[in-house]
């Protein structure tokens, strides 16, 4: 049986662990995205194109008809989807997470106007980002004006243990998640 040094020993113990080392290490490593990303809204079984915003905190999905209404004692929000196609223009029902308020900028407040934050009502929705599939809570706003009716911000990030680089768009791939973590 051959005699090791202390150095070889060491070095040998080394060289077994860091694979180990690094898969650990690896593991907390966040997920890198694109600014843009395909996402599927995956109980609607609808892909759209979605921008990822560190900063905005929350997500905001395109939607116009908001309503919040009663049903069987807790509060609802009944909604159209804000998208372009006509046929996935349909109408959804989720219970109300809660509601936001968000600060209104400054170039979207008419001289003398005093509402500084505008209400949105709050739901949460699964979310599926390349093979991750989130719940995640997503406020209300008509974002037609946009060209992206997702925006995804950094708490949804955070639950997708992701950060995003600006360089790349669509770094993802195509959704394709089974259910929700």
């Amino acid at each position: 049986m051959p005699n090791f040094t202390f150095k070889q020993k060491i070095a040998a113990a080394i060289a077994l662990c860091s694979p180990l080392l690094t898969s650990g290490a690896m593991a907390n490593q966040p997920q890198i995205f694109g600014l843009h990303e395909q996402v599927s809204l995956h109980e609607l079984a609808l892909e759209l194109p979605a921008k990822l915003d560190t900063g905005a905190e929350t997500a905001s999905l395109s939607a116009k008809n908001i309503q919040v209404f009663k049903r069987d004692g807790g509060e609802w929000v009944r909604f159209q989807l804000g998208i372009k196609d006509a046929e996935q223009a349909q109408i959804v029902e989720k219970p109300l997470a809660r509601m936001s308020y968000i600060k209104r900028r400054a170039d979207d407040r008419k001289p003398g106007d005093k509402q500084l934050y505008t209400a949105r009502p709050v739901i949460e929705m699964g979310i599926c980002v390349g093979d991750e599939l989130k719940n995640i809570e997503v406020n209300l706003t008509d974002r037609s004006a946009f060209e992206y009716p997702l925006l995804i911000g950094s708490t949804a990030l955070k639950e997708f243990n992701a950060a995003v680089s600006p360089g790349l768009r669509y770094s993802a791939g195509q959704p394709s998640c089974a259910q929700a973590s």
